[in-house]
């Protein structure tokens, strides 16, 4: 039997008792109601008069709803709005699982001094980088609140990095003989968690694997290049670069901070002509479990690969952090296959920066980007619409975007 919401939903009852339902006078449980007004709201006949019965709707039955994860995503999205904010729910509903980041993000940009409060005592917030970036452009904040937000976000960045990449190899020698070479002290959990990726990932696409395996590393953006380094890197008629710059070191000793920067410089060279030179040696699969099981550097590398399921895979790994989401979401140099996969994982569509940094990406496609313009701030929607790199149709839709959020606030 459809429940109350299904039928006001299917208009499958009279006028007259909608217009009762919008006046929340209808025997059904509190926490249907709440949903059935919520619904009410976007039927423009009823809103008005569902808004001043929601506005009204008891504390302790409205706080149930605003801490039960189970709730539907469209009341909490109505609860957390900021035009709809009732300041004595927010803290139920900033550590509520389910009520959307980017929310929470637009509301500690935007939000009142009372809310600015409530999110430096929430725990969630706390833990969230996108959260406590925008919370720090708050106008609201203190002096001394800004400051301590400043080492917060700091001591945070410093830390996500490291929590996502593996314990080193003990051989890297090893490693880069074998991209599926076991550690011994690697966290059981996450070797099978990546089994598990590496077996569903090859299963689902094991037609485009077995058509064409051994496909060449081919990058966008290219790295012939950097291939090309290697000569600066490697001893040369009986002496080594790195050679040289000691012994210029030893007969200019006043020039000893810059040979000893020279001398750093190309040791990272050699360190990345060498990672290069081990992917370029793989074939479709061995790239493919590089990029579940490797390190950042790698990943940033496989990224770029030209072969469509090496490029996804990179987004597959267990180890891959928020952060280096949010610079994918913002290359150029990356397959239009990339740009697609980032959102369509729930945890990269809920990050704000992410979803910025694709809709400012030109090469992100059009079809991707229109949907996730509803979610972008103010400010941001304003510089995307002066952005000349973006194409006409984004540039459009985020100015009247702009304009609708701008009125709004203005009308508030």
């Amino acid at each position: 039997m459809p429940t109350m919401l299904e039928l006001i939903k299917s208009s499958a009852v009279p006028s007259n008792l909608v217009q009762a339902a919008a006046r929340g006078a209808l025997s059904v449980p509190p926490a249907e109601m709440i949903e059935i007004l919520v619904h009410l709201t976007s039927n423009p006949v009823f809103t008005d008069q569902a808004r001043l019965t929601l506005a009204g709707w008891g504390e302790t039955e409205t706080r149930a709803v605003a801490t039960d994860s189970k709730s539907s995503q469209e009341v909490l999205d109505y609860l957390i709005a900021p035009e709809n904010l009732r300041p004595k729910l927010l803290p139920a509903l900033l550590e509520n699982p389910s009520v959307d980041e980017s929310k929470l993000v637009e509301l500690a940009a935007t939000g009142s001094r009372e809310a600015v409060a409530a999110i430096l005592a929430s725990q969630r917030a706390g833990s969230s980088v996108e959260i406590l970036h925008a919370l720090s452009s708050s106008p609201h904040l203190t002096e001394q609140e800004a400051e301590k937000l400043r080492v917060q976000i700091q001591a945070l960045e410093a830390t996500a990095p490291t929590a996502t990449e593996p314990t080193p190899a003990p051989s890297e020698s090893v490693a880069a003989a074998n991209p599926d070479a076991e550690i011994a002290e690697e966290n059981p959990e996450l070797e099978n968690q990546i089994m598990e990726v590496l077996t569903a990932f090859e299963r689902e696409h094991a037609a485009e694997l077995a058509a064409d395996p051994g496909k060449p590393f081919q990058p966008l953006g290219g790295f012939a290049g950097e291939l090309q380094l290697e000569t600066l890197a490697t001893p040369e008629s009986g002496q080594s670069a790195t050679g040289h710059v000691a012994q210029q070191k030893s007969a200019h000793p006043a020039a000893a901070a810059a040979a000893k920067a020279q001398t750093k410089s190309l040791s990272d060279t050699h360190d990345r002509v060498s990672t290069l030179q081990k992917i370029a040696n793989l074939d479709v699969k061995g790239r493919i479990h590089l990029a579940v099981r490797g390190n950042k550097e790698e990943r940033a590398i496989l990224v770029r690969d030209g072969t469509k399921l090496v490029a996804l895979s990179v987004l597959e790994s267990p180890k891959i952090s928020d952060g280096e989401v949010e610079k994918f979401a913002g290359q150029r140099n990356v397959l239009e296959a990339l740009l697609r996969g980032i959102p369509m994982k729930r945890r990269f569509a809920k990050n704000y920066v992410v979803v910025r940094n694709l809709v400012a990406n030109p090469r992100t496609p059009i079809d991707v980007s229109l949907p996730l313009m509803k979610n972008l701030l103010v400010n941001d929607l304003r510089a995307i619409s002066g952005n000349k790199d973006v194409s006409d149709t984004i540039r459009k839709v985020a100015m009247k975007m702009f304009k609708m959020k701008s009125g709004a606030k203005k009308g508030e």
